[in-house]
């Protein structure tokens, strides 16, 4: 029985058309993906994406040194322009710049729990509408999934972080002194929910980039499950 099918194989191929003689062969080596297959060739990419997003940004001058980089809130803008003539303040915009973007890298290596915890509770039908949804699909699903644990996260110890680096120190004497100028409206906008809304809007924005160079380009598929899983959404 085993030389007969090998004799038909073989009269098979020899018949075929080159075309179709390459799409028999290729078939032959096709092995179907398993839902277990799928899902972790998924889970895989996005281990690899929120990873490098999250040792990017935590590194030093992560978020300083990128387009990523935090600003100060608009209102403080005021207190800028009125301080830096001030003895002592001349340099306050760049200082406080540089520390809550110091804040930002210290806080964003508490992220990868969160997203990792993420990751293993998506359901096979959470996996092939991310497979085979739009671009950015994975991440709008990190995002709803995640995006109020990191905030919550986030908050104290971005206080903390900001505190370790001085900032809120800074922030307060710089505040204390803009509202005794006389006339003034008085201000004391939240740093801390200003630097943890855009410490994770960086994040999410590096963690679509790296989703859609997944997708787009086929040499970033760096194992064998990650290049059969994204080829069905080729």
């Amino acid at each position: 029985m085993k030389y007969l099918t090998l004799i038909l194989t073989s009269l098979l191929l020899i018949s075929c058309d080159p075309k179709d003689l390459q799409a028999v062969l290729n078939s032959m080596g096709n092995v179907p993906l398993s839902n277990a297959d799928i899902a972790n060739g998924l889970k895989e990419a996005l281990d690899k994406g929120v990873d490098q997003s999250v040792k990017t940004l935590s590194a030093k001058n992560g978020y300083y040194d990128s387009v990523y980089k935090i600003l100060l809130p608009q209102e403080a803008q005021g207190v800028i322009d009125k301080l830096k003539l001030i003895p002592g303040f001349s340099n306050l915009e760049q200082e406080a710049i540089k520390k809550i973007n110091q804040a930002a890298e210290d806080a964003a290596s508490k992220a990868g729990p969160i997203f990792l915890n993420a990751i293993k509770q998506m359901t096979f039908e959470d996996v092939m509408n991310i497979l085979m949804g739009e671009k950015n699909a994975a991440t709008q699903y990190l995002h709803k999934t995640t995006y109020n644990p990191l905030y919550n996260e986030f908050k104290p110890v971005m206080v903390s972080s900001l505190n370790k680096f001085g900032v809120l120190d800074l922030w307060k004497d710089a505040i204390d002194q803009y509202n005794s100028i006389p006339f003034i409206t008085k201000v004391n906008p939240d740093l801390a929910d200003h630097v943890s809304t855009k410490a994770l809007v960086g994040l999410f924005s590096l963690i679509e980039k790296k989703e859609q160079g997944i997708r787009t380009d086929v040499s970033q598929r760096t194992t064998d499950l990650l290049k059969k899983v994204f080829a069905k959404q080729d």
